[in-house]
């Protein structure tokens, strides 16, 4: 893989580099930044504001920057990049249009908390709030949707610049940070002084929890008799899965873990309960009903997940774990609130946590639940069921792949057939729901993680949102697997229209899609398709031995439903299960 090959430098190494004060362009001084952050691969596509940034790249072999197909591909891949790895991950754009294709970008990395640096260039500070070509306020465009913006006007500014926007993306909750650089700014000359300190008045997020929160919530375990634990996105991106083992180890508490929660938790534990919410398992959304404690470690109890709010955990006390205060009581009252980084309040709980000793009736009670109310399905000899599909990929890829996926129905089969041991090994786009992520995320994700496995699952109508990224893949050779999931309809909306709305379909048809395999072929990349098991078993296996990337494309059934279901306004427990059951 051509564009992995590249051995980064280590910090020292540039630092002993780039010793000597040296007169150079702001452009030169933004490479040099991200290079001292240790920005492995930066996601762009130039344009007339950032050609000064373009023009230092060129020559410069120490930096590493992929050209997409379009900006929202860019921005889609540093997100895969960065969930996957837990680094930060950064694009950049040209000013006015390329800067506004970043925006569903930015907001699918700040509903999740992933943590990237968006650079976007703009006109010349004389042309600023002048309606110049291709002008865009970008920094008030995108201020709902950031965690924090800069407007860079002088170059001497950047290296700090630069060093305080990764410290905000990747500490605290975790989000995007923008970097808006004139035109001017990005050519000016000035003395080049790395920056390695951090001084942010009035920034400074709550990492260790308050002791007596954390004793109360001891206590509470000591009294319940069906506790349990609620485990979100926030103990993957802390770092905190093997704090949360050993704190359910300790306390037996059984477990459910949200859709960006999956692999915090391994899926194959006996305490492990599935997902919760709207697609999520049977007995998760039961014990939650039932339950008299409830732990949140790290989710923020997203509508999702809850269902009607006033219907949800009704007999639970609540305890919400988060770094984020504002989270806290937001949704639904919380009894004991602990502000705090998910890895250090876990770790002072451990070492506290004794076993949940009058809930040994709860836990059997639970793996009855399991064992009666598994995920299910009707499969069949004579068309290809999308679950099946999934159960397959699973097993053949022997659970140890990075999953991403687009958004719909394919996403929950996933999440749902699809088990996760491991963290970081699920990538997919969940407090926005975007279309178009699953694709270019597994672009990110394989740079990040050139030695596994990547494998993405897609839907046909998310597939062709950013589809035009096979091109990088054919030109870079970037194994990405990538699975179509073809019901030749915009499959979730369909099931609504049919569940909700009385089965009257309104424009859902996509047919007149592209032969998928022919479009891969196209870009150079190997295609695939399958209609029955047989075939798909065959050129899975082809696709998974063959060394560049490709695209297989799974003809299945356009009328299966995603079940369980819960319908929205209802509370979690009246879940529609399905002709399986």
């Amino acid at each position: 893989m051509s564009t992995q090959e590249t051995t980064m430098k280590s910090k020292e190494e540039l630092i002993a580099k780039w010793s000597k004060p040296e007169v150079i362009t702001g452009s030169e001084m933004l490479l040099r930044s991200l290079l001292l952050e240790g920005a492995e691969c930066v996601f762009g596509y130039p344009g007339g504001a950032v050609l000064y940034i373009y023009d230092a790249m060129h020559g410069f072999d120490d930096f590493q920057h992929l050209l997409t197909r379009h900006e929202q591909g860019a921005i889609h891949a540093a997100d895969g990049y960065a969930r996957s790895t837990g680094k930060v991950g950064v694009c950049i754009a040209t000013s006015g249009p390329g800067a506004t294709n970043l925006v569903t970008g930015i907001a699918t990395a700040y509903m999740d908390s992933v943590p990237l640096v968006v650079i976007t260039g703009n006109v010349a500070t004389s042309l600023i709030g002048t309606d110049a070509f291709q002008e865009a306020d970008i920094v008030g465009i995108t201020m709902p949707i950031t965690k924090h913006s800069y407007l860079v006007r002088k170059a001497e500014d950047l290296p700090r610049v630069i060093h305080e926007a990764f410290h905000i993306a990747n500490s605290g909750r975790k989000g995007p940070v923008l970097i808006d650089i004139p035109k001017d700014v990005s050519a000016e000359k000035t003395l080049f002084q790395p920056v390695s300190e951090v001084q942010l008045r009035g920034y400074n997020p709550t990492v260790q929890p308050n002791k007596n929160q954390v004793e109360k919530m001891i206590r509470a375990i000591e009294e319940a008799e069906r506790p349990i634990i609620l485990a979100g996105g926030g103990v993957v991106y802390s770092g905190a899965h093997e704090e949360l083992f050993e704190f359910i180890t300790k306390t037996g508490i059984p477990t459910t873990t949200t859709l960006l929660g999956l692999g915090g938790f391994p899926s194959g534990h006996e305490l492990h309960m599935g997902m919760p919410g709207m697609h999520g398992t049977w007995t998760a959304n039961t014990t939650i009903q039932r339950a008299d404690l409830l732990i949140n470690i790290g989710a923020r109890f997203d509508d999702r997940v809850t269902g009607k709010l006033s219907g949800f955990a009704p007999q639970a006390k609540i305890v919400h774990i988060d770094i984020d205060p504002a989270e806290i009581g937001k949704n639904v009252p919380t009894d004991i609130p602990i502000v705090g980084d998910v890895k250090a309040v876990l770790q002072q709980a451990n070492a506290l946590a004794k076993p949940a000793s009058k809930a040994d009736a709860w836990r059997k009670q639970i793996q009855e639940w399991k064992a009666e109310k598994p995920f299910k399905y009707i499969d069949s000899d004579t068309e290809l069921k999308p679950q099946w599909v999934v159960s397959m990929i699973h097993e053949t890829t022997h659970g140890d792949a990075i999953v991403t996926t687009d958004v719909g129905q394919h996403q929950m089969w996933a999440a749902q057939y699809y088990p996760f041991n491991k963290p970081r090994s699920w990538v997919t786009s969940g407090g926005l729901g975007t279309m178009g992520f699953g694709f270019p995320s597994a672009i990110g994700a394989q740079m990040g993680n050139p030695d596994r496995t990547v494998v993405s699952i897609n839907g046909d109508g998310g597939m062709q949102m950013c589809a035009q990224e096979l091109a990088i893949c054919a030109i870079n050779n970037i194994p990405v697997k990538v699975v179509i999931i073809n019901n030749q309809v915009l499959g979730m909306v369909r099931q609504w229209q049919e569940l909700i709305y009385d089965n009257r379909y309104s424009h859902i048809d996509l047919s007149g899609s592209p032969d998928f395999v022919k479009l891969a072929e196209a870009y150079g990349v190997k295609g695939y398709r399958a209609a029955n098991k047989e075939d798909a078993l065959k050129v899975w296996k082809e696709a998974l031995e063959h060394p560049g990337p490709a695209v297989v494309e799974f003809v299945v059934r356009k009328h299966e439903n995603v079940y369980p279901m819960v319908p929205q306004g209802s509370t979690i427990d009246q879940m529609i299960m399905g002709d399986a059951e």
